[in-house]
């Protein structure tokens, strides 16, 4: 029975050494760190205990000596013990690694994911491109052959890559801000190589999501798919009331791909954030978080039947969505309405001039009204179909990629082409620092010059056909300094694209022109007399009780600044300039009392010997000792405080 009271106990001071190891520093760990550190305590307490105290205290019948010995020592284990947390904690912070438990359920996804690493590696090094992720080197960007060449390189790379890595390359062929005119040229001829998936694997898919058999709600599946995309498979379908439906099917283990491929593009955007100063002023980790929430979206199916539901104007409208069947469509499967038509480049010639125009105001409404608005309308997303009437209806197809944009947004959107059209260059820049995010060091003057350079080719041109335009204001923004957001890019990139389809349907469509005259259409149809009557009676019955008390309260600032006795407080809990500061001083006061304690017990320690309390024990240098102790612990704490921020 001695082991089990001997293993008691080490378990007991263990536990109880990782409180007092820790507790002292003033910061959460680990339970693993402060058990570790409490074992090393506890281990290291007795020999060196035995290795300090002197014979002559042992010998001696008084116990005072032996106990201070004893207290020194564990003490210096403490210290110890103390001294290897705050390495542990400086050279591998909390969080930063797995704990146990969590790192034997992560080993499989590990695997996985360092095999698709060790693929992409393999892309990279069969690409030419392994020099640019893994050094410094960028031989090919200083000339616009070595850019191409290089583009080229990425767009080949992408699309070996697969799903995941072709649809980065395509959002960032919608953002001329942040790559070279040669990357966006090659990036917009992305193609994803998606093989078709065996209709075994469709039909498990199918059976998972509707739990039973494909036969309990469809009379008729055509195993050949009608579209295969790097993401889902359609089928056509017959319900068994007869209906004619498409069935979208999400590729089997599509999900765990793009899991491990958002993981290993978040580490290649942190390791170039790091070592490239382009990387870090462009902010590719936030790009790529965001990049990465949006195909997390495009996996949901319930997401683009919702977006379905929202873009929807009604089966009567011009331009409409397709039926969703609700009760059959899941997060990997959706059930909608069979559309037979032609893409819309296909409608009869005398149709296709006013289609054009439809096709322009749809858009924009959802632009500037609704705030969602289909991401990539190619003429293959655009069917049209033949009415009794003979004036033909368009339908929206493959609503997986919607943007989104906030009120305050699409408002500001409106201001910038009906500011555009003015042609102040101070209108725009105006829009323009609501819209973008715009550095401390911004230079207006510069902004306002360059925003005048383009205005003046704009009007040259006569209002120009070109939709670049937009493109254009999205350089200057980025020559700037200034960010603009994902969405704002994101419209543009919708436009654009529309643009070819319009261009398709009527040559002489001008897109930029028709876009100027809706939002000046749409900013005056804004103001209805009554309501903007109601709108200021409402402001100004707000606005009142403000309005009273602001004499009286002008009038105290203004007796205050006379007296000089203003002042202004901040609250240290909430106040964002008064937290770093108060954190500054507290880190300051508490390193200036280690370094006195620290040099207190040094003079103590180098003193020549003073009173003896027993054998070999002198006051100074137990009083010292005390003091180097407590210097060590602030010091320690100075130290993690730092580390951590």
């Amino acid at each position: 029975m001695h082991w089990l009271g001997s293993a008691i106990t080490a378990v007991l001071g263990t536990l109880l050494l990782s409180i007092v190891v820790s507790r002292p520093l003033q910061l959460d760990f680990s339970m693993s760190r402060r058990l570790a550190a409490g074992a090393v305590a506890f281990g290291t307490a007795l020999p060196i205990m035995e290795a300090i105290t002197p014979a002559a205290a042992i010998a001696t019948p008084a116990p005072f000596p032996v106990l201070w010995f004893m207290l020194l020592g564990s003490m210096l284990a403490t210290l110890l013990a103390m001294v290897l947390l705050v390495l542990a904690e400086v050279l591998v912070p909390s969080g930063s690694l797995p704990g146990p438990i969590a790192l034997v359920r992560s080993l499989p996804a590990r695997r996985s994911r360092a095999a698709r690493f060790a693929a992409i590696t393999r892309i990279l090094l069969r690409r030419g491109l392994a020099a640019y992720v893994f050094t410094r080197q960028r031989p090919d960007l200083a000339t616009a052959e070595g850019r191409t060449r290089l583009a080229r390189s990425v767009r080949a790379a992408l699309e070996d890559a697969g799903v995941s890595f072709v649809k980065l390359g395509q959002i960032l062929a919608t953002r001329p801000d942040l790559l070279p005119p040669e990357f966006i040229e090659e990036l917009t001829h992305l193609q994803s190589r998606a093989r078709p998936v065996p209709w075994s694997a469709v039909e498990a898919v199918i059976r998972a999501e509707l739990g039973a058999g494909p036969a309990t709600v469809f009379s008729h599946i055509d195993p050949e798919p009608l579209a295969t995309a790097s993401i889902a498979q359609v089928h056509a379908a017959t319900l068994l009331d007869g209906g004619d439906v498409v069935l979208k099917v999400q590729r089997p283990g599509i999900g765990p791909v793009v899991t491990d491929d958002m993981e290993i593009l978040a580490r290649l955007a942190r390791r170039l954030e790091r070592r490239a100063s382009w990387a870090a002023r462009l902010g590719v980790v936030a790009l790529v978080e965001g990049f990465a929430a949006s195909l997390r979206e495009e996996l949901d199916f319930r997401i683009e039947r919702r977006n379905l539901a929202a873009l929807d104007p009604g089966p009567t409208a011009q331009v409409r969505t397709p039926a969703v069947y609700g009760p059959y469509s899941t997060a990997r499967m959706l059930v909608l309405e069979r559309i037979h038509g032609l893409p819309v480049t296909e409608a009869p010639p005398e149709l296709r001039p006013g289609f054009a125009h439809t096709l322009l105001e749809a858009l924009l409404t959802q632009i500037t009204v609704g705030g969602r608005f289909h991401a990539d309308p190619h003429p293959g997303n655009i069917l049209y179909t033949d009415t009794p009437d003979g004036t033909g209806q368009l339908v929206w197809l493959d609503l997986g990629s919607v943007g989104v944009l906030d009120a305050g947004l699409r408002a500001s959107l409106v201001r910038l082409l009906v500011a555009v059209d003015g042609g102040a260059a101070s209108d725009v820049r105006d829009v323009l620092l609501e819209i973008a995010e715009a550095p401390e060091t911004l230079d207006e003057r510069r902004l306002d010059r360059d925003l005048g350079r383009f205005l003046a080719r704009f009007t040259a041109a006569g209002g120009g056909t070109d939709p670049a335009v937009f493109v254009d204001l999205v350089r200057i923004l980025a020559d700037n300094g200034m960010s603009a957001p994902p969405e704002l890019a994101a419209v543009f990139r919708s436009i654009g694209t529309l643009d070819g389809t319009l261009t398709a349907l009527d040559p002489g469509f001008d897109l930029v022109t028709e876009a100027r005259r809706y939002a000046t259409n749409q900013l005056t149809a804004g103001v209805d007399p009554d309501d903007l009557r109601r709108r200021l009676t409402t402001e100004a019955l707000l606005l009142l009780p403000t309005l009273r008390r602001l004499p009286r309260r002008v009038d105290r600032i203004v007796g205050a600044l006379e007296a000089g006795t203003l002042t202004v407080r901040v609250d240290p809990r909430t106040g964002h300039l008064a937290r770093p500061a108060t954190a500054a001083v507290g880190q300051l006061v508490t390193s200036a009392l280690a370094a006195a304690t620290g040099l207190m017990a040094a003079l103590l320690l180098a003193a020549p010997t003073g009173p003896e309390v027993g054998p070999g024990l002198a006051l100074n240098g137990l009083l010292g000792y005390l003091l180097l102790m407590v210097a060590s612990v602030l010091g320690l704490r100075a130290i993690v405080r730092s580390y951590r921020g």
